[in-house]
């Protein structure tokens, strides 16, 4: 496959594995490997927004450095701030003062035509939307980082533009087809799954006290499983077909969705570091010659 200016870039989510995700676009970084379309769900939203601002290490940093530090997973975040990682810090804080987002560079990749979706969950409809931000709007820019990345029951709904919003991996933890509906018939699609995992759980109907306002979100939360497993069946057949490239961890994943041991977190960093390199020399850098 034939990567060009036209080829779509895929960020999964997955909480914390995103450490994978962020080590391979480091390694893009390293390269100059850009691309002109970029969508993302959930952790791949915020490590991609480090990717766009092109600020390498910030999400690595953001991922352990500042874990170790700070340690915003927990319950008591759940019970102060109704949610399990501290947004007051992650999405604020960190871009403001801590981590210092440059927003400057971001909105000025986006003048330039490079297009970077983040992935929500409507709660209203059920339904995925693939929401952008480009008139400036740091705020709204971190809203969306953070509505796409609200875990289901242990993190407040955010509203974006009067709409409620959770994790876009609700219903679309893998948005290929989108890209592709997008015009983009090539992609690479950054997994946070070695090949052949499939999420052996089972769904389960949700009872109306869940979310009881918002019943077509439930029907979604019903069949997150079927769907996430069908999208990863549909990736490995397009892969076969050349249609897409895949960079994924090479053994199962030890790490967490929550998960808060530093060195698993930087073994799975440097994982990806290592396979975005080996993709860069495979796919583009021989391309180029």
């Amino acid at each position: 496959m034939q990567i060009d200016r036209e080829t779509g870039l895929i960020l999964e989510g997955g909480g914390m594995r995103g450490v994978f995700t962020s080590g391979v676009l480091d390694a893009f970084m390293k390269y100059d490997v850009y691309f002109r379309y970029t969508v993302a769900v959930s952790a791949g939203a915020c490590n991609g927004l480090s990717y766009v601002s092109r600020q390498p290490r910030r999400a690595r940093i953001s991922n352990i450095d500042m874990l170790a530090k700070y340690d915003y997973i927990g319950l008591r975040h759940l019970v102060t701030q109704g949610c399990i990682f501290d947004p007051e810090l992650l999405y604020h804080r960190f871009p403001y003062e801590l981590v210092p987002y440059d927003y400057d560079e971001y909105f000025r990749n986006c003048r330039r035509g490079e297009v970077f979706e983040m992935v929500t969950t409507n709660c209203q409809t059920g339904f995925a939307e693939y929401l952008t931000e480009t008139s400036g709007d740091s705020h709204r820019l971190n809203e969306l980082a953070r509505a796409s990345s609200s875990l289901p029951y242990v993190s407040k709904i955010v509203n974006i533009d009067g709409k409620p919003m959770l994790d876009g991996g609700i219903v679309d933890s893998i948005p290929v087809m989108h890209s592709i509906e997008m015009g983009h018939k090539t992609n690479v699609v950054i997994c946070t799954r070695n090949k052949g995992w499939r999420d052996t759980g089972r769904d389960h109907k949700q009872p109306k006290f869940v979310y009881r306002n918002y019943p077509r979100l439930r029907v979604a939360l019903s069949h997150r499983i079927e769907v996430y497993n069908r999208q990863l069946d549909l990736i490995d057949e397009l892969e076969e077909q050349g249609k897409l490239l895949v960079v994924r961890p090479m053994n199962p994943v030890v790490v967490g969705r929550m998960e808060k041991d530093v060195n698993k977190l930087e073994a799975l960093y440097e994982e990806g570091f290592q396979l975005g390199e080996q993709f860069v020399k495979e796919h583009v850098l021989l391309a180029d010659k």
